[in-house]
């Protein structure tokens, strides 16, 4: 299966814009196990205040700026472009990020369901810095490894997830494991899936394929995101996933 749909602009927080793909409810509510992703754009003053979550994993990433997370668990840290801050909420977790650079910060949040039985485990904060996070550059393909075999983010769930830069020219062509499914996000430039044009915002959702090659006609930048469905029901409400 393979479908195409482009993010919708909408505001979330205390005054942050949002490029939103799920959960949208004429569009698409989730995509197991993934259930929100959320390309944002955040100036000084505004951001996300202190909230609680429940049921699921978040990694923000982040492509400019800086943002600050500070929770009930006594973290508080900063990350920068080429970084990521991931929490598990587990039972329960208050949290705030906010913006912590002048201009625009910007990135991805991007939420990942919890299994059943590990909707009660105990809250985690991880942060790893950009010069962590493994980076493997062949024949004009640049990839930035966050989650996955080479990736130092930690997740419960099977997943892989990479920020991959495609010079112009170039095809990128990656596998997809057995009984995974996911999706390939334009953040900038254009490319081609046979014979579709992909523009940023647009997005390729995909499930029961084996391989996938995008053509670069400009110089772009994709988020690659694919995991293993667990199949259980998603009861999503606001900021909790029970």
């Amino acid at each position: 299966m393979i479908e195409i749909e482009e993010a919708r602009l909408t505001s979330e927080g205390d005054g942050a814009e949002v490029k939103r793909l799920f959960p949208i409810s004429v569009q698409r509510m989730n995509f197991d196990p993934f259930v929100l992703w959320d390309h944002f754009f955040i100036q000084p003053g505004t951001g996300f205040p202190t909230h609680p979550h429940r049921g699921f994993e978040a990694i923000t990433y982040l492509f400019a700026g800086a943002m600050e997370h500070k929770d009930n668990l006594g973290n508080c840290s900063v990350v920068t472009p080429g970084g990521a801050q991931r929490f598990t909420a587990g039972s329960g977790l208050e949290h705030s990020e906010m913006p912590a650079a002048a201009g625009i910060t910007s990135g991805i949040q991007l939420w990942i369901n919890l299994p059943r039985r590990l909707k009660q485990i105990d809250a985690e904060y991880q942060q790893v810095n950009a010069d962590a996070i493994p980076v493997t550059e062949d024949k004009g393909i640049r990839i930035h490894h966050i989650v996955g075999p080479l990736g130092t983010v930690d997740l419960r769930t099977p997943v892989v997830y990479q920020d991959v830069e495609i010079s112009t020219g170039k095809r990128f062509n990656f596998d997809v494991p057995d009984d995974f499914r996911g999706l390939v996000y334009i953040v900038n430039g254009e490319l081609d899936y046979v014979g579709q044009q992909l523009s940023a915002g647009k997005t390729l959702f995909f499930s029961d394929i084996h391989d996938i090659s995008l053509q670069a006609n400009s110089d772009s930048r994709v988020m690659l995101c694919m995991g293993t469905p667990h199949g259980e029901p998603i009861r999503q409400y606001g900021p909790f996933v029970d």
